[in-house]
């Protein structure tokens, strides 16, 4: 090995999800939204100049934001915006994880958190979900240097009661708490809930200034290809996060996605409607999954995690694949016998359990 060489940073990076291309395939395995974007945000895409994009994009993203905290009654001064959920958490790593104690999250969840804080050099502790994968809000009652779980935790899709979110919050006043809502506007039993009003911790925020809420536009709002991720917290929390983004890019969301993101947030009743549907394309899946004799946690989520006594996880992977059906398999401890399946279209979803019911009879 060349000197230079040894100095290079070693990491194990972040596996994605595979992205197949070609046609007549199902997609079921990065949790994307089957349904399209707002049509407000197609109309404007229309009208967009092009001519605009010479310029830099405002570095403060005021009109998104501006949307953002009519949407959820926040003051533009608590929300910051970044290119995706995983930039703005990676910033949060780097600007809120420095104490040397460790910080704290699941043993079975997001696998960026590993990443990150093996990138950062930031030392941390894994408590393990129970039996039922659950978060133990117990676990997360003891020194620490900052805490971050989803919610719903993913890949299991289960939800966290907001009463154990806020006993975790509390506990942890020392240190900064992160709530990964990726997949909240999934959760809770209310047709079209506004999350603020809800399942998200959104609510605590007027009561606990450690704490910060992540989400994103990728899933619910049907725009992964955008790249919107944004945080909702203290302004002095915010603040800390504008100033490390500031110190090494200014400008790092791209005009059209300032723009088509706020139209997104204005339509609301694009939002719920789409939300109602796959949530309700969830719930019809739990049966038919149920009568296939799967098994799997209460996903309150857009994907449930299933497993099958009869068949291996892995080989039934590979099946759907040759189908070109595809869903994710995680080849690790606890997880080996489990698919994650993102909820498709009735139509999708249809022709998954067309072949699982033919595969089941055979095998």
């Amino acid at each position: 090995m060349r000197r230079w060489e040894e100095a290079i940073r070693q990491v194990t990076p972040y596996v994605p999800g595979e992205q197949p291309g070609g046609e007549n395939l199902i997609k079921l395995n990065t949790n994307e939204n089957p349904y399209p974007p707002s049509p407000a945000v197609r109309s404007l895409l229309k009208e967009m100049d092009g001519g605009n994009l010479r310029k830099y994009p405002d570095p403060a993203s005021a009109e998104l934001i501006e949307a953002l905290g009519e949407r959820y009654g926040l003051g533009t001064d608590r929300i910051f915006v970044g290119v995706g959920s995983d930039d703005v958490l990676a910033l949060c790593f780097l600007t809120f994880f420095n104490s040397g104690r460790p910080v704290l999250f699941p043993d079975i969840t997001y696998s960026f958190y590993k990443v990150w804080a093996e990138l950062f050099g930031v030392p941390y502790e894994t408590p393990a979900l129970d039996g039922e994968f659950c978060i133990r809000a117990a676990d997360y009652v003891k020194e620490n240097g900052g805490v971050i779980f989803p919610n719903p935790n993913a890949p299991t899709g289960l939800y966290l009661p907001l009463a154990q979110v806020e006993e975790i919050v509390k506990a942890n006043q020392d240190s900064v708490v992160i709530v990964d809502e990726a997949y909240v506007d999934f959760a809770g039993d209310g047709e079209g809930m506004k999350a603020a009003e809800g399942t998200s911790a959104v609510r605590l925020l007027e009561k606990y200034d450690n704490l910060l809420v992540v989400q994103t536009f990728s899933k619910s709002r049907s725009l992964a290809g955008l790249r919107i991720g944004f945080a909702m917290g203290s302004s002095r929390l915010i603040r800390a996060l504008n100033d490390v983004k500031y110190s090494f890019n200014s400008y790092t969301m791209n005009m059209p996605s300032q723009l088509l993101g706020a139209a997104s947030v204005r339509d609301e009743a694009y939002f719920k409607e789409t939300v109602a549907r796959i949530k309700a394309t969830r719930e019809n899946a739990k049966a038919r999954f149920r009568h296939l004799g799967f098994s799997f946690p209460d996903s309150q989520a857009n994907f449930l995690f299933v497993s099958h006594p009869k068949v291996q996880a892995k080989m039934l992977f590979e099946a759907l694949k040759r189908e070109r059906i595809y869903v994710r398999y995680f080849d690790a401890p606890r997880l080996e016998n489990y698919l994650r399946v993102t909820i498709g279209t009735d139509e999708e979803m249809e022709r998954l359990f067309e072949f699982l019911e033919a595969y089941l009879k055979e095998g």
